[in-house]
């Protein structure tokens, strides 16, 4: 790769570092070397596939503050964020060394009792990675934990706003044991060209894709041309749902990591507030003095910012009212945290994914139909709910159309629990036991036994 393009730092809007701009020649020979390497891989036992799972686990918490500093100058995320994420990407080569030696098979009697069955996995084959900006380490380790506990080869494009991280995670993977050969990283700026090549490949026998619901939409009519497994995590409009008897502190602090975790530019954002009227005036003095004390990350390009600022400016012109906005530094590519009121259903702030610090306010009193306005979306992946009592807030999560509900709480992530959604939202899961399923195929042997 002879070109390169520009890395900056959302905080400055300075350039940072200068990678290679890969291309489809560079996209082939990511595939050459992983298939290349496939054999040996799938060949070599879980208990080692484990161990070097393990040790990347714990090279990365030994590198947490370098890997931090990247992200935070590349992502912009707060130190906190940075090293928040730093852990929690960690944490599935941990999870996936565990999983590894744990294989899913099953043996029987036929019911005509002339013939044994036995059910085994197998790894699926060279597995294309994609993955977005706004979590560059965990999106990534998510993806490639399970794909190389399986057994699988990987070709990785991350994000072009953020491949440092992407690039010092296949670092460590080398240091931990894992032939470089089985984790190739395409940096570029030519998303469409790279993964267009991958996609075409009869060796590429899977694709995992985190990003946007209309991306994913091209991504899997592309694979369906060659029946390519595929699996998407798209976006999200995530409603934040605030019952009369909510714990209000509770509820607060929930608010605050949904929303304001990574500036709000998270799948998994809370989007919409349906907050009930009677608390809806408490609830929102407390999170504007929370919001005043609040250090917001900047977001990741000045398009980020114009997006943003078109929708809160689209939804006051419809009759929405801004109840707080911050101040921000002169610097970078920023917008405001800020708190709109006297949002309706209808306005585009609420029907689109905001990916910003803004905090769009409705307010209920009937149940039923806030939960139709809850559901009232092409998008399924998250929710939150508070409530006072448990068994409410599970009554309502059940009557989300949604793969994952925070109860009481901001944030659903954990890499033990699968992660996915419903809709426009995604196919497949990530996480737990359905992220390695993921990246294997069954295959079942019929034994003559007369």
């Amino acid at each position: 790769m002879t070109n390169t393009f520009e890395v900056r730092d959302p905080a400055t809007t300075e350039v940072i570092a200068q990678v290679p701009d890969g291309n489809a020649t560079d996209a082939t020979a990511a595939v050459d070397a992983a298939s290349s390497a496939f054999p040996a891989w799938s060949a070599t036992p879980p208990r080692q596939r484990a161990e070097a799972l393990r040790k990347a686990y714990e090279l990365m918490v030994a590198d947490a503050d370098r890997l931090a500093a990247i992200m935070t100058s590349e992502n912009g995320k707060t130190d906190a964020d940075a090293r928040a994420e730093v852990a929690y990407a960690a944490d599935f080569f941990r999870w996936y060394s565990e999983e590894a030696v744990r294989s899913d098979g099953d043996y029987g009697i036929s019911p005509a009792g002339g013939t044994r069955s036995i059910v085994t996995q197998r790894p699926v084959g060279v597995a294309a990675l994609v993955t977005p900006w706004n979590f560059p380490a965990a999106m990534a380790t998510r993806k490639l934990g399970p794909a190389l506990a399986a057994g699988c080869t990987t070709v990785l494009k991350p994000a072009s706003e953020t491949p440092l991280t992407a690039l010092a995670i296949g670092e460590i993977l080398v240091q931990a044991g894992i032939p470089a050969d089985a984790v190739r990283i395409v940096t570029s700026t030519r998303s469409s060209e790279i993964v267009s090549t991958w996609l075409d490949d009869a060796r590429v026998r899977k694709v995992s894709f985190t990003g946007s619901t209309r991306v994913g939409g091209l991504l899997l009519g592309q694979a369906a041309e060659r029946i390519v497994n595929a699996s998407m995590e798209l976006g999200g409009n995530a409603p934040f749902i605030v019952t009369a008897d909510a714990d209000l502190d509770t509820a607060l602090s929930a608010a605050m990591v949904a929303k304001f975790r990574n500036a709000g530019q998270a799948c998994t954002a809370a989007n919409r507030f349906l907050v009930h009227a009677d608390i809806a005036d408490r609830f929102v003095t407390g999170l504007v003095e929370r919001i005043r004390t609040a250090e917001i990350a900047p977001l990741i390009n000045e398009a980020a910012v114009e997006k943003v600022a078109t929708l809160v400016e689209e939804a006051v012109t419809d009759g929405a009212h801004i109840s707080h906005q911050g101040t921000v530094p002169d610097t970078g590519w920023r917008y405001p945290a800020t708190v709109v009121t006297e949002v309706s259903p209808q306005m585009r702030i609420t029907r689109e994914e905001i990916f910003g610090p803004v905090v769009a306010v409705q307010t209920w009193t009937d149940r039923d139909e806030m939960l139709t306005n809850a559901n009232d979306t092409d998008y399924g992946l998250a929710a939150y709910v508070q409530a006072g009592r448990l068994q409410d807030g599970l009554k309502i999560a059940e009557s989300l159309d949604v793969g994952m509900v925070g109860v009481n709480r901001g944030a659903v992530s954990d890499p033990a629990a699968p992660f996915g959604g419903t809709k426009h939202s995604g196919i497949g899961r990530e996480g737990a036991r359905d992220g390695i399923r993921a990246f294997t195929e069954t295959q079942f042997f019929s034994v003559d036994w007369s």
